[in-house]
């Protein structure tokens, strides 16, 4: 696999929030996440998120890819794809272009799959 750089950093690199850690604001990243820790606040990740079974995300989820073992209440907007693991608990709508949901999953919510930036604009909001 090669690496791109990305400003100082590559987008390799994994940014680990330990299960002892909460965040109360706005976290973002220019490249991979692992989230085992608790967040009261929007996630943006420009690379892959992953939210680990001890994880809690309480606000919208930005990312590429977005890997769920945890907690997560907001929206979840994934450019590529979401997995939904065996004990993850999904409380509010997805968009992503593909959705992979486990047996024992949680999800309460709507998902639209497809171009992300028509899913962003729903034809039944009349949005310009």
């Amino acid at each position: 696999m090669k690496s791109k750089t990305n400003g100082n950093t590559t987008m390799e690199e994994v940014t680990i929030i330990s299960s002892s850690v909460i965040i109360e604001g706005k976290l973002t990243s220019n490249g991979n996440v692992r989230l085992d820790g608790i967040v009261k606040g929007n996630v943006e990740a420009k690379g892959n998120l992953t939210v680990g079974e001890t994880g809690n995300v309480q606000g919208d989820i930005n990312a590429d890819s977005v890997t769920i073992g945890g907690k997560v209440e907001g929206v979840v907007n994934a450019k590529d794809k979401v997995v939904l693991e065996s004990k993850a608990n999904l409380k509010g709508d997805l968009i992503t272009k593909i959705l992979v949901v486990e047996a024992g999953a949680i999800f309460e919510g709507k998902s639209s799959m497809g171009d992300s930036k028509r899913a962003e604009k729903p034809s039944s909001l009349n949005l310009p």
